[in-house]
């Protein structure tokens, strides 16, 4: 009994150590965890902050429901926004939840994360 609770704690360390990513402590910051978002230069991120604050224009004045004559490009780009969020989505985070699962489960099945 005991040596199972000590492979079980064995295999959750092992998989912790591959599967736990998403979040990177933040060296300056006591208890803080920083993720990463990936862009391709200067240009992606000032298209991503400013779609962000296109959108939160809309969501401030739902009444409106559009981004004021006044911002140039009033086009949202919904699909680059959703692009960041999809980086920030732990998949194998929600992999290592599924394994401990299955680890405790007293009934083992196959299950896998999908896309």
């Amino acid at each position: 009994m005991e040596t199972d609770k000590i492979k079980k704690l064995e295999d959750i360390r092992a998989l912790s150590g591959k599967l736990l990513n998403a979040l990177k402590k933040a060296e300056d910051k006591r208890g803080m965890y920083k993720a990463e978002i990936r862009f391709y230069g200067y240009c992606e991120l000032g298209s991503v902050v400013r779609n962000l604050m296109k959108l939160c224009i809309i969501a401030l004045d739902q009444d409106s429901a559009e981004v004021p004559p006044t911002i140039q490009n009033q086009y949202i780009d919904v699909g680059l926004i959703l692009g960041i969020a999809l980086q920030l989505f732990p998949v194998d985070e929600l992999e290592f939840l599924n394994e401990i699962t299955d680890l405790f489960s007293e009934n083992k099945e196959e299950t896998e994360c999908q896309d």
